[in-house]
């Protein structure tokens, strides 16, 4: 048995109609609940009753420790490729659901029918594990499964049958952005045009970053457990950790930053002088999902985020909270999206003295009202570690998105044992400020990739401008326009093939070129160009030294 555990603010879903042979009539076609701990379910070969009543006490477990009283069982046979026959799956199913303590309000949506499910998941480390239940019989099975022949070719658009034009995945092919491959599960393959829009993204934040005084680290992909059980990230976090036993000892790949990197912090003696300390890094993390609960870039298994963590005296949090509150408003004016902040407060598994989480959630609470952010409070819902802001970012359609984050940690410092020697000479611990602009950029790009359906502003277009050739009689004039614009790292295509003008002007705007340069005669015999924007408006008899002044203003100041 797999299951996916979704802890959820909200959840509502239709019963559309029967997609299978077996089903059964639903209790309620359509259904609401709010505050849930929602549990997706594939149930495998060789799963019986004794498999469900294992997964219902791990499921009652956190119910209690995420202190939710209400539960719902969903059918969902995306989570493996060994399903059990849908007799046994629903008998199972069934069982679980009368397995259930009484002290929970549980529901069953319908197996066999398909539902069209909208889900919005609290953002708390704990609101989304991965579990899998074997048997000795499943052992059996899998023996005699044959194994799969590796298909290694790009996954296909005829593979996301039924998703929308909208959809990152359906854009993201069309513009030649990214691929998933059988061989790397879950994990992006960018290709030059998605890595254009990764790299943007990244330097966009640099310098930010610069700006504000952080320093730019790196640290090793894998690092031994130890490291994990010193954090609390171990007791918290193991189930969705990549480990492995080696000759070194027990390794693990490295799920987020910050134990990392404040054993950069520890490598050294501090002085109060040379506080703050902010960092930022832009490494590789690896979290471990079941396959089928994984949605193209908005949840994979390895991922990049600009991460930062500012170590700190007590007495400059508050100050740095509200720079980081000013960083946030810059990030998303940029993209010209809303946001809203949610202050989220001290769980009931979490790490250390109740008063300090008092102090930090007094910072945060403070800074928000002094910037005059209005936000909302999430009870029990921050980091084991100390209290965040976190921020949903609203799409060009109006979806919301957890995106930045922000947790004050008095914990981590304490158990690392870290410290700074201050003016009065003594040694005192720093507290240290956890943050993120755009959280993953994986999840980022394709919220970006559906915001501005594959149409990305200048500064982000993987190829900012096309250059036509009317005729070969102006193939040379064409060719040098191309190589000016290069020389001004401009990320620029030439066209200067024989098919016809209509054709190559359609082939610029199917890939979302921003300027398409069109050259003929007149262009080359006056030494300008015909600039055709997206929309189709065009302007003639342009100085390229002129079009040129106009594109770097728009990339220099990130137009949306």
């Amino acid at each position: 048995m797999r299951t996916l555990q979704l802890d959820v603010d909200s959840i509502h879903y239709e019963a559309i109609s029967p997609e299978a042979e077996i089903y059964e009539e639903p209790e309620e076609k359509s259904l609401s609940m709010n505050d849930v701990l929602v549990v997706m379910i594939s149930v495998e070969q060789g799963d019986t009753d004794e498999t469900a009543e294992k997964a219902v006490k791990d499921i009652e477990a956190l119910l209690k420790r995420l202190g939710r009283k209400n539960l719902l069982l969903y059918p969902y046979a995306h989570l493996s490729s060994t399903l059990a026959a849908p007799k046994d799956a629903m008998s199972i199913i069934n069982h679980m659901k009368k397995s259930v303590s009484t002290e929970f309000v549980v529901k069953k949506a319908p197996f066999g029918w398909t539902k069209k499910p909208t889900i919005a998941i609290k953002g708390h480390p704990l609101a989304e594990q991965s579990r899998s239940y074997g048997t000795e019989d499943i052992k059996k099975v899998y023996k005699k499964v044959k194994p799969v022949e590796v298909n290694t070719s790009i996954v296909r658009k005829s593979d996301w049958s039924g998703l929308p034009e909208s959809d990152h995945r359906i854009i993201g092919e069309r513009l030649d952005l990214y691929s998933f491959q059988e061989v790397s599960p879950s994990m992006v393959y960018w290709h030059p045009n998605g890595y254009v829009v990764y790299r943007e993204l990244v330097n966009f934040i640099r310098e930010l970053e610069y700006e504000y005084g952080y320093e730019e680290t790196s640290t090793p992909v894998i690092a031994n457990t130890a490291l994990w059980h010193v954090s609390g990230h171990y007791d918290h976090y193991k189930d969705n950790m990549f480990m492995f036993d080696t000759d070194m000892g027990h390794l693990g790949l490295k799920p987020m930053s910050c134990p990392s990197t404040i054993l950069i912090y520890k490598s050294r003696k501090w002085s109060y002088r040379e506080l703050p300390f902010r960092t930022s890094t832009f490494d590789k993390l690896y979290r471990k999902e079941i396959s089928g609960a994984l949605t193209g870039l908005f949840r994979v298994m390895e991922l990049t985020q600009d991460d930062g963590h500012i170590f700190l005296a007590e007495e400059q949090v508050e100050g740095e909270v509200e720079r980081f509150l000013e960083f946030v408003k810059r990030v998303y004016d940029t993209f010209g999206m809303k946001y809203v902040a949610k202050l989220s407060t001290m769980p009931d598994s979490h790490m250390g003295d109740e008063r300090l989480w008092e102090v930090a959630t007094g910072y945060l609470k403070k800074a928000l009202e002094k910037q005059g952010m209005k936000y909302e409070v999430k009870e029990k819902e921050g980091a084991f570690y100390g209290p965040k802001i976190d921020f949903d970012v609203f799409d060009s359609m109006g979806r919301a998105w957890q995106c930045a984050t922000m947790q004050v940690d008095y914990q981590q410092p304490l158990r690392f044992g870290l410290e700074y020697t201050g003016e009065d000479g003594k040694q005192h611990t720093p507290v240290i400020i956890h943050r993120a602009a755009l959280g993953s950029l994986e999840r980022f790009i394709a919220i970006l990739v559906e915001h501005y359906k594959g149409k990305f502003p200048a500064w982000l277009a993987p190829v900012q401008v096309v250059v036509l050739s009317i005729s070969e009689q102006v193939a040379d004039y064409a060719e040098t326009v191309y190589r000016e614009l290069r020389g001004h790292r401009i990320r620029v295509a030439l066209d200067i093939s024989d098919k016809t003008l209509q054709y190559k002007i359609r082939d610029a705007k199917m890939k979302e070129t921003p300027y398409t340069l069109i050259l003929g005669r007149k262009e080359a015999e006056a030494k300008t160009i015909s600039v055709r924007l997206r929309d189709g408006t065009q302007k003639n008899q342009v100085k390229l030294s002129e079009f040129l002044d106009h594109l770097k203003e728009e990339m220099t100041s990130r137009k949306s």
